[in-house]
């Protein structure tokens, strides 16, 4: 065994995956995220293998290439772009005698490094000891208690073990941490319900200016930097909108292809968000010019979490950049379906901020209701709320009232005034509304 390199800077990357190479735009993707995570890019290394070696990945005449790569440029690290699995990743270690990582590995590292609240950092931890726990390999043999001889019998337990042991542990320990920021979390959506306050959720691809356009929305001072995966600490905020309504908007955490599973499963309570969101702005980056691959991968995640059904705008941002003006198009109801703007120069937020009103605008429902006399305060309470359209005095002093109101604040009328839903009639006839209109 040889013992691992405290640092690991300049690294290698290498560009394979099973069937053939990955195209241009996934290894500048990957490169970047090797940057990001603070790598300097010392060499680089395709291989076109169309099946994978199950002892290193890549074959043996790649493999003498990259240690060749690696003793000219003075390399530390390997970083792979394709998924290693324990044994492959051990071999290349032992071979290469440098630290290897693959692309969940680097995912996991830079965000390890950005994480900056409590939650954050609880869910990175967790994140990455599901990763490390997979990797445990038989390499403590100096430390085995069970091989017998003076000193050494008993029922003691291998290194390996005691390290497994240790690790289920502190999962254990981070999942009931966890599950009281979940509760926490689902206590203040149950708040947002009951205020009946609607919830914005902003998911997209990584680095496509999601902290920027929360910022210019809400004035959060959210970090930004051009860079994948700058923030991933959740912000939520209230947010304005003409005619003096508002909403919650939520930031969540970058999408990437190939999201490690790992992630998902730690980050839950944060993309908890977007699931349980009453509409999702899809931001997506009109200047890439793979940003119909980077949509389809974003909504591949988001049915990962069962949030495929939330109603979306999809919101092209950097227009700056194309030359663009600000614009909105909408669907065949008439709602806001996709918003053409620039989140640096604020072009465009106003009509980001008409489309949500359009799409979260509460359904309503006309009813009429028949109150007896005594119930002369249900009478005086749907006159505050506004929803009277026209009202009937019978001879015996009860009335009929013709009522215009969202469905949730009726039920909640009812609810609240002990009335029965039998006091409702249908809908009033459209004849005899115009009628009573031209009357």
């Amino acid at each position: 065994m040889f013992e691992r390199p405290q640092s690991g800077e300049r690294a290698v990357l290498v560009h394979a995956s099973p069937g053939g190479l990955p195209d241009q735009s996934e290894r500048e993707e990957f490169a970047e995220l090797a940057v990001s995570a603070g790598a300097v890019i010392a060499a680089e290394l395709l291989s076109t293998r169309k099946r994978p070696d199950p002892r290193y990945f890549i074959g043996k005449g790649k493999l003498e290439d990259l240690k060749e790569l690696i003793q000219h440029n003075d390399a530390e690290l390997v970083i792979s772009c394709a998924s290693l699995s324990p044994s492959q990743e051990r071999n290349l270690e032992r071979e290469l005698k440098c630290r290897v990582l693959d692309r969940a590995g680097l995912i996991l590292d830079i965000f390890a490094q950005r994480a900056r609240s409590f939650e954050g950092k609880l869910q990175v931890e967790l994140a990455q000891l599901k990763h490390l726990s997979t990797r445990l390999v038989r390499g403590w043999t100096h430390l085995e208690r069970q091989k017998g001889g003076i000193g050494l019998r008993g029922p003691g337990e291998t290194q390996l073990e005691t390290d497994r042991r240790l690790i289920g542990d502190r999962i254990r320990q981070l999942n009931s941490r966890l599950d009281t920021v979940d509760k926490r979390r689902a206590m203040n959506r149950r708040n947002r319900m009951k205020a009946e306050t609607p919830t914005v959720a902003l998911v997209g691809y990584t680095n496509s200016g999601k902290s920027t356009l929360f910022n210019a929305l809400t004035d959060a001072g959210v970090y930004v930097e051009d860079q994948l995966f700058a923030t991933l600490d959740p912000t939520v905020r209230r947010l304005d909108l003409p005619h003096g309504e508002h909403v919650v908007l939520a930031d969540t955490v970058g999408f990437i292809r190939d999201l490690p599973h790992e992630l998902v499963a730690a980050f839950k309570s944060t993309l908890q968000e977007a699931r349980e969101a009453d509409l999702i702005l899809h931001l997506i980056d009109a200047s890439d010019p793979n940003r119909w691959q980077r949509v389809r991968q974003v909504n591949s995640v988001l049915k990962q979490l069962d949030a495929d059904q939330v109603p979306q705008i999809r919101v092209y941002n950097k227009i700056d950049k194309l030359d663009r003006q600000p614009r909105m198009t909408n669907n065949r109801q008439g709602e806001g379906r996709a918003v053409w703007l620039s989140a640096v120069s604020g072009q465009g937020l106003p009509l980001l901020k008409d489309a949500i009103v359009n799409r979260l605008r509460r359904k309503t429902s006309e009813r009429t209701i028949h109150l007896q006399p005594a119930q002369g305060r249900q009478r005086a309470r749907l006159f505050d709320l506004g929803a009277v359209l026209h009202e009937e005095v019978h001879e015996d002093g009860s009335w009929t009232l013709d009522l215009r109101l969202a469905e949730k604040d009726l039920q909640r009328f009812l609810k609240r005034e002990d009335l029965d839903e039998d006091q409702l009639g249908p809908e009033p006839n459209v004849a005899t509304a115009v009628t009573a209109a031209n009357e």
